[in-house]
């Protein structure tokens, strides 16, 4: 407060505009020097997140999916979609793991210090979405008595024809009366819009003559 008699200095127009006009080159640097300071940091540190892509192999045993679950946890990375099961006295899977970029290397570390425990890892980045296009989907089921080579032949005539394979199960069981092998496969398939699918299924039909084995494919939803 002005001590009482004195006058008090007066700012008007142009003058008060110019007491309080601040170049923007020293408004910044003023505040650098304030937040300096007082220990004021900005909070606009971005984080990239990558999608990797984990197959897992080893002895079935209680606690493997365990341990590759907590190595993702401990780098607070989000387990996403899988499939797993059990096979022959192993377990095997495949799964998605969404990370912070910064964290993925140190993840890959700790995965693959699990292969002392028996469990063995891979680890890819996934850098596309897979094959995408405009594609109709189809499925697959297929019986018949086991031999070898079903699934090539299939397959070969599906890759020739441009089909994608989006998921496939197959099983091998005993006939109830006869008791001979017989060999299940189910499929979700991708087609190209432009494909014929009465084509397809009819060539199909002619492999599945000679393999001795019944084939149906059908519009997916």
């Amino acid at each position: 407060m002005a001590a009482p008699g004195k006058n008090i200095p007066r700012c008007s127009g142009s003058g008060l505009r110019d007491a309080f006009l601040v170049e923007p080159s020293e408004s910044r640097l003023g505040y650098s020097l304030f937040s300096t300071q007082h220990g004021i940091t900005s909070n606009k540190e971005s984080h990239v997140n990558v999608s990797l892509v984990l197959t897992v192999i080893g002895p079935d045993r209680p606690g493997l999916v365990e341990s590759v679950s907590q190595a993702i946890a401990q780098q607070e990375g989000n387990w996403l979609e899988s499939r797993m099961a059990r096979m022959a006295g192993q377990f095997a899977g495949i799964l998605r793991v969404n990370i912070d970029e910064g964290k993925a290397d140190a993840l890959r570390n700790d995965l693959m210090a699990l292969e002392t425990k028996g469990i063995l890892i891979n680890v890819e980045t996934s850098t596309a979405e897979g094959y995408e296009s405009e594609l109709r989907p189809l499925t697959l089921a297929l019986i018949g008595n086991d031999r070898p080579g079903i699934i090539h032949e299939i397959s070969q005539i599906l890759a020739q024809r441009g089909v994608n394979v989006d998921e496939l199960t197959t099983e091998q069981s005993v006939a109830p009366m006869s008791g001979e092998s017989l060999f299940r496969a189910n499929a979700e398939l991708r087609a190209p819009l432009d494909l014929k699918v009465e084509d397809l299924r009819e060539e199909l039909e002619e492999i599945a003559q000679d393999l001795m084995v019944d084939i149906r494919l059908d519009l997916g939803t």
